[in-house]
């Protein structure tokens, strides 16, 4: 616990990245304010009530009750970020603990859990509490089955039922928690597959995911992005990942806050797999069951990130080895590191010292998320063939170096001239040159693939460069429906009503800006009467 407060602690003070936490905290204060949407959240898609993939009901009202205490103040989301990564890590030791690891090795192993600069994304980065939430109830989960199997009480086949159904609503990748569960009961803990305890909690484990399949299957999601045929095809280019984090665990020099997979070495993966095989080797008394259950819990809970196609989301955030890391961990109580017949103050020591160093990196790659610019400048960094970092940097730099700003640009959209916004962008950038005909191109081809609103605005500004005053009407009212209290969109609407001769119309516009408080411009109102 000191440990943890101790590394995380400075987290407190980080701001917003702008990569989805702006979005959850800033532009859903709306559905967040509103208690009554913790049932909604169980009807729709993370991102977008009916335009997305992902269903996590548990993580928006998260977001929702904490928007109830902390507003938009975003110290308040780090804290709970911070605590429930401190809930994580005590239930991790008693599970290991649970799993008959020694007392001095689930120690230790647990403090690598709780310092460890690959899971700092889940902490330091308000959207990786995901992870963290999707930990306590899955290891809160494998205790409350293990339990089970052990004394058979009631109490514990209803904790862990409850328990997993969170799970399963807090983020898909809890599908494999039951597989995992059972890796746990028939290879560790030795019991019959078909004892009668079991075969109670596979049925338990049957009706959770039936009732998450209705309850999610009723959802307004946009299911056909994720077609079976895709991502099993996506499959074998993505199993590299596995090495990818892998080498991260082990040699933790290569953290990137926005990773993909084409920057990312293979490398530090391939050492990391040769040092684990070492170490398992030269283990005096090795538990092969064990093992096999350690890295099976490893594969298993990244299968959902190896299936997601590239068109949907290229980036393997680190925070995904949240849960995973769970499996690795038990396979290193079964290595030379834990079993030897060095003296346990001397093994707590060297831990210890490891562990001081992980922190060290730990705490300098929380600084990357420090404010948006920090951000996306490690990202670009580490990702340089990212196209959207490149952008989201770009964006960033527009009032301080305009210049670097726009080769940044340029450098995404020839990385990927199809990514979300970045015709938008080049279009904004087309008309700060005056080449406003020119941009009309790129904002078309942005509304063909995102419907960006902000394009309706720009947009109008090409049609009345054309005297074309109807469609630049019509451009400034879909904009305004999107965002009904901009100033100049709204000036702008006011002044093409009174220049067409639409004097009801501009009669309205009048009354709509004086209900968003935005001033009209001095001698209409009587120009109207």
């Amino acid at each position: 616990m000191i440990a943890v407060l101790i590394v995380y602690l400075p987290t407190l003070k980080l701001g917003y990245t702008e990569l989805d936490d702006s979005i959850f905290i800033k532009e859903q204060r709306d559905y967040n304010r509103d208690l009554s949407n913790l049932v909604t959240s169980f009807k729709r898609g993370v991102f977008n009530p009916t335009q997305d993939v992902y269903y996590r009901p548990l993580l928006l009202d998260s977001f929702i009750l904490n928007y109830q205490v902390s507003g938009e103040n975003i110290f308040g989301w780090h804290v709970v970020n911070v605590l429930l990564h401190l809930l994580s890590v005590l239930l991790l030791f008693i599970l290991l603990r649970k799993l008959k690891v020694s007392e001095l090795s689930s120690f230790l192993l647990a403090l690598l859990f709780a310092v460890h600069p690959i899971l700092s994304q889940a902490v330091a980065w308000i959207p990786g509490r995901n992870d963290t939430l999707l930990a306590v109830f899955v290891f809160g989960y494998l205790l409350a089955a293990l339990e089970f199997t052990e004394k058979g009480k009631t109490s514990m086949l209803l904790l862990q039922s409850i328990l997993l159904l969170s799970a399963l609503f807090t983020k898909e990748t809890a599908v494999f928690a039951a597989p995992a569960a059972w890796f746990l009961i028939v290879f560790i803990e030795e019991k019959k597959i078909f004892e009668r305890p079991n075969i109670i909690l596979y049925s338990s484990w049957m009706i959770m995911g039936l009732l998450w399949f209705f309850v999610r299957s009723q959802a307004t999601l946009k299911n056909d992005q994720l077609q079976l045929s895709a991502m099993i095809q996506t499959l074998p280019s993505r199993l590299i990942v596995l090495l990818q984090y892998l080498g991260k665990i082990f040699i933790p020099v290569n953290l990137s806050v926005f990773p993909i997979l084409d920057d990312t070495p293979d490398v530090y993966g391939f050492i990391a797999l040769f040092i684990l095989a070492v170490v398992i080797f030269f283990s005096g008394s090795k538990n092969f069951k064990r093992i096999a259950a350690g890295l099976s819990l490893y594969i298993l809970f990244f299968i959902p990130a190896l299936l997601v196609p590239a068109s949907l989301n290229d980036q393997d955030f680190e925070h995904r080895t949240y849960v995973p890391m769970l499996g690795i961990l038990l396979v290193l109580s079964e290595t030379v590191l834990l079993k030897n017949s060095i003296k346990e103050s001397t093994q707590l020591f060297l831990g210890i010292t490891v562990c001081v160093i992980l922190s060290v990196i730990n705490l300098n790659h929380q600084k990357n998320f420090n404010d948006p610019v920090s951000f996306w400048t490690a990202a670009v960094k580490t990702s340089p063939h990212s196209a959207y970092a490149n952008m989201m940097l770009g964006a960033r730099l527009d009032k301080t170096d305009l210049k670097k700003s726009e080769a940044l640009m340029r450098k995404a959209y020839a990385l990927d001239s199809n990514q979300k916004y970045i015709n938008y962008y080049m279009g904004v950038m087309k008309q700060s040159h005056d080449s406003i005909l020119a941009s009309e191109h790129y904002f078309r081809k942005e509304l063909s693939i995102s419907d960006y609103y902000m394009c309706y605005f720009h947009m109008a500004r090409v049609a009345f460069e054309k005297n074309d005053k109807p469609a630049a009407i019509h451009y400034l009212e879909v904009f305004l429906d999107k965002d009904p209290s901009d100033e100049q969109a709204n000036n702008n609407l006011l002044l093409l009503y009174l220049d067409t001769k639409q004097k009801e119309k501009a009669k309205t516009q009048v009354q709509k800006m004086k209900q968003y408080g935005i001033t009209v411009p001095s001698g209409i109102e009587e120009q109207l009467q």
